[in-house]
């Protein structure tokens, strides 16, 4: 075997791990598998030969190369919103299976993507490779030109961020979650029926003008027309998942792990009384997201 051939041989035997850390540093599986290319192209022109573990050298590679990615996107924030198309879920870059997108997005949790896009570059890759890949932050700290206290100072902030702090006692966090996670699977499924049984008859929905978009607020009334409303979303529902909102639970949306629009609901007796749908980037901005636990 030539040495190319072994080269390349070697890195496939770590493209999975590779491809992993770089889709929950990016949240894009587009740019995941750039960043694995990058790294492939910067071992090929490399000489290892007194790399003792390559697997670590190549998770070295690959977080400098993702580091470099977010802060790149960083650098342009301001029109991140705008590049959202009308219809977020279904239109997709033609090199990526959004069926296998959306397995991996479910695989890894649609609402940890989403508070993750929201650390500074530093916290998200001092929390990924440590708390979900296990690598110390003695080795981590070189990477962001930081000490390894102060590294793990920045996984903990974003630790505390990832998991939130509820704001309702747990008995009651659960009823809500069953009644949030009970519309999700009636939007998804189509089930209008079991739809206008989670609303109360009086239900009000509300929804600002970025959500359409429309050039006022929407307001609607009535358990029947809301649920019709919901099942004209079916498609974007595919790309949503309970997440805790300031607090409670809601629903995020957010296609290629990038939020949306969050969905509020004022919940009585087990009924939903009033949803609020917020799409306003400014708005968005303002609320405190976090991952729900399993």
């Amino acid at each position: 075997m030539d040495g190319n051939a072994w080269l390349t041989e070697r890195f496939e035997e770590h493209r999975s791990h590779l491809r992993a850390v770089s889709y929950r540093m990016l949240g894009s599986l587009a740019e995941a598998d750039d960043a694995v290319q990058e790294t492939w192209l910067r071992l090929s022109r490399s000489d290892i030969s007194a790399v003792e573990n390559l697997g670590g050298w190549l998770t070295t590679v690959v977080s400098r190369v993702c580091l470099n990615m977010l802060r790149s996107r960083e650098s342009r924030r301001e029109d991140s919103m705008d590049a959202y198309p009308t219809d977020p879920v279904g239109s997709r870059e033609d090199t990526v299976d959004p069926e296998q997108e959306a397995v991996l997005a479910d695989s890894v949790g649609l609402a940890l993507l989403v508070v993750l896009d929201r650390l500074a570059p530093a916290e998200r890759l001092a929390f990924v490779l440590h708390d979900l890949f296990a690598v110390p932050f003695d080795e981590i700290a070189p990477m962001i030109e930081k000490t390894p206290a102060a590294t793990r100072q920045l996984a903990s902030r974003a630790r505390r961020r990832v998991k939130g702090a509820p704001l309702v006692p747990e008995a009651d966090l659960t009823r809500r979650r069953h009644v949030v996670e009970a519309f999700l699977a009636a939007t998804r499924g189509g089930n209008f029926d079991a739809l206008v049984a989670l609303l109360h008859p009086d239900v009000v929905l509300r929804a600002d003008k970025a959500v359409v978009p429309t050039p006022a607020p929407i307001l609607l009334r009535g358990a029947v027309t809301v649920a019709t409303s919901a099942m004209a979303a079916m498609q974007r529902a595919r790309a949503t998942t309970p997440a805790l909102v300031d607090g409670t639970v809601g629903l995020a949306m957010a296609p290629l792990g990038r939020l949306f629009l969050v969905l509020g609901f004022t919940i009585e007796d087990g009924l939903i009384t009033e949803i609020d749908i917020v799409a306003e980037p400014e708005r968005l901005g303002s609320l405190e997201l976090a991952a729900l636990e399993a």
